[in-house]
């Protein structure tokens, strides 16, 4: 329906977007009962989501070289963006509550990561006439799986270890 440059690499942003969610995500969640200080979840989630960021960028260019696209370098870019921009999103609750409400950090986060899955998936529904409710849902599903697996694998962890931060 809708003819932009940035449909032609909504392939890139999903990819971004949607490792993003799922990695950063399960490692915040994790992260937060772990740690229980939202300012060290926060400086550990820059650290992850940066590093992340051009990780994929990297290995969006590579693959998309491998495949012989000539606009390798603007698709990894555009997987970078969405990436970096996530992790922003993503870690920002943590940056605005006190050390103390690592659990509302949490909470916000999580409605983050709805309202993004949201957006997105509403935005592609419309400009490529797909089904919104399946793709929300497949895409909700998975990453806030993955959170809960990440949250219960912190917990496991911080008490197998005996580490009290």
């Amino acid at each position: 329906m809708l003819d932009e440059e940035r449909l032609q690499y909504v392939g890139a942003m999903v990819l971004g977007l949607n490792d993003a969610l799922v990695e950063l995500t399960g490692t915040l969640a994790g992260l937060t009962f772990a740690m229980a200080n939202s300012r060290l979840v926060a400086l550990s989630g820059i650290i992850t989501g940066v590093s992340a960021t051009f990780s994929m960028a990297a290995s969006n260019y590579l693959a998309e070289r491998a495949d012989g696209n000539p606009k390798a370098l603007k698709s990894s870019v555009y997987t970078g963006v969405a990436y970096l921009v996530t992790v922003v999103c993503l870690v920002l609750p943590y940056l605005l509550f006190p050390p103390h409400m690592y659990v509302a950090a949490l909470a916000t986060m999580l409605a983050v990561v709805i309202l993004i899955i949201l957006f997105f998936n509403y935005y592609i529904s419309v400009a490529k006439s797909l089904p919104f409710l399946r793709r929300f849902g497949e895409m909700a599903a998975i990453s806030l799986g993955v959170a809960l697996v990440s949250f219960v694998i912190g917990l496991l962890v911080k008490r197998f270890l005996g580490i009290d931060i």
